[in-house]
């Protein structure tokens, strides 16, 4: 298992500034959700997290080692990500993708090996795509196909697993059928899990830990029960709204009836990216 934490780092593009000076701890062994409206700085976290963006101050650590002082190969076997949307080739197959994984477990000197085979063949297990294995990407669904991710992901053999909004453009049923199945990745092989998630109802049901962002700071983080209340919703969300227990799980269940009276009067404040604002709502599931 692994620990993540970022100490005092600053993360910005050009000269916008996006994150300044946050500190954070990402437990081990459970799935962590990065939530908060658009443009709060989240995929910037993850971003940072997984070395894809150079810190402008502080640091962001690896059990309690500095990222950018990790030899890329070293830090590929342990750390792994999903960014938003990834494109595979045209043609490349589910099987061919899924070895992808196995790259950074390679040199010069050791190619293709029965211990990388296994690996792609668990992956592909885990995830239920052994049937679809000679499939071509491009002709999955939006669900298989990010489950065909997930396995190119698992088949790396890496103990922490960085996913940036995994159920983006997937209809509702397909969003359900990926957070299952990180969720069952998580019962069965104790990894490491940081997804950032725009539904907050999919936060609280999936995650162990939340974090909870705005303008590019932490305002709460902590379990869900500890972390969901009215108060969030409207400092965070700019919402009016409930949490109950859910029926069926006691989880929180977020139940949003309008917008604060500061975020009706300034709808799009936090809102810097290009997508469509997601209010938490109720998921009737």
């Amino acid at each position: 298992m692994s620990t993540l934490q970022t100490q005092d780092l600053t993360l910005a593009y050009d000269k916008a500034v996006i994150i300044d000076g946050m500190s954070v701890t990402i437990p081990s062994g459970q799935i962590t959700a990065l939530v908060g409206p658009n443009g709060c700085g989240k995929s910037t976290l993850l971003r940072g997290l997984a070395r894809l963006l150079n810190p402008r101050a502080g640091v962001a650590l690896l059990d309690g080692r500095d990222i950018h002082k990790l030899p890329t190969r070293q830090l590929a076997t342990q750390l792994g990500i999903l960014p938003q949307s990834p494109v595979a080739p045209e043609g490349l197959t589910v099987r061919e993708l899924v070895a992808q994984g196995r790259y950074p477990h390679q040199s010069w000197f050791q190619q293709w090996s029965a211990s990388d085979e296994s690996a792609v063949e668990k992956a592909l297990a885990l995830t239920g795509m052994a049937e679809l294995a000679e499939r071509p990407v491009d002709a999955l669904s939006g669900g298989q196909r990010q489950r065909a991710w997930i396995a190119m992901t698992l088949a790396q053999e890496t103990r922490c697993i960085l996913l940036d909004e995994p159920t983006t453009f997937l209809d509702l049923a397909h969003q359900i059928e990926v957070l299952h199945l990180l969720e069952r990745l998580h019962q069965t092989e104790g990894r490491t899990i940081v997804m950032v998630v725009h539904d907050l109802n999919h936060a609280t049901r999936h995650a162990q830990h939340i974090v909870a962002m705005k303008r590019g700071v932490v305002l709460a983080s902590g379990a869900p029960a500890e972390v969901v209340t009215p108060a969030l919703l409207r400092t965070v969300f700019g919402v009016e709204g409930a949490v109950i227990p859910d029926p069926r799980t006691g989880v929180p269940l977020c139940i949003a009836y309008g917008l604060t009276e500061s975020a009706a009067a300034m709808p799009n404040a936090d809102d810097t990216s290009t997508h469509q604002a997601a209010l938490p709502v109720a998921n009737l599931t």
